[in-house]
């Protein structure tokens, strides 16, 4: 019985520490777009106590070819601009709110799509998942392995993307 009872206490003060060591996962905000800079990045409105100023955003759990990787760069970029539109957008954060570079790191919805995952489902970008932020990483490869199957956008295999952004960028900067 005592074996139980300490049992019982243990797995208590065990779910106990979990909870308190979870880290608070911000609430969803609606934001304007100012601009998008590429396929990952956007300059948005609406982020803090200060309404008008800009703040850059990084897509979660993506990463789309760079600007200088034609044609797939501006394509990529072209096609998060029609994504976006006019409208307002959504940012659902995951552990980690910030990047090494100060921008916040989102996933992006409008209406009730997932922007992150329709740029990979469409092969305008690749899943990359980025410890701790794990959210969305099972949807996000699902998508990728949707676009490689069909062969679309950097999949093409009459026109690939021959090196990863990441590649690229290590080689050409």
């Amino acid at each position: 019985m005592n074996k139980i009872i300490i049992l019982s206490c243990l797995l208590l003060l065990l779910i106990g520490c979990q909870l308190q060591n979870r880290p608070e996962v911000k609430a969803p905000i609606e934001v304007k777009v100012a601009q998008v800079i590429s396929g990952q990045t956007l300059e948005v409105l609406g982020i803090g106590e200060q309404p008008n100023l800009m703040s850059q955003v990084r897509l979660l759990g993506i990463d789309t070819p760079d600007l200088q990787q034609r044609p797939w760069g501006n394509a990529a970029r072209e096609r998060l601009q029609e994504l976006i539109g006019e409208q307002p957008v959504k940012l659902e954060f995951d552990v980690e709110v910030k990047d090494q570079f100060g921008r916040t790191l989102a996933y992006v919805w409008k209406d009730k799509a997932l922007l992150n995952e329709q740029l990979t489902k469409e092969g305008y970008a690749l899943f990359v998942a980025r410890s701790p932020n794990h959210k969305y990483d099972h949807r996000l490869e699902r998508a990728q392995q949707r676009a490689r199957l069909l062969g679309i956008g950097i999949w093409n295999p009459e026109n690939p993307m021959r090196f990863t952004p990441a590649e690229f960028r290590r080689q050409y900067r």
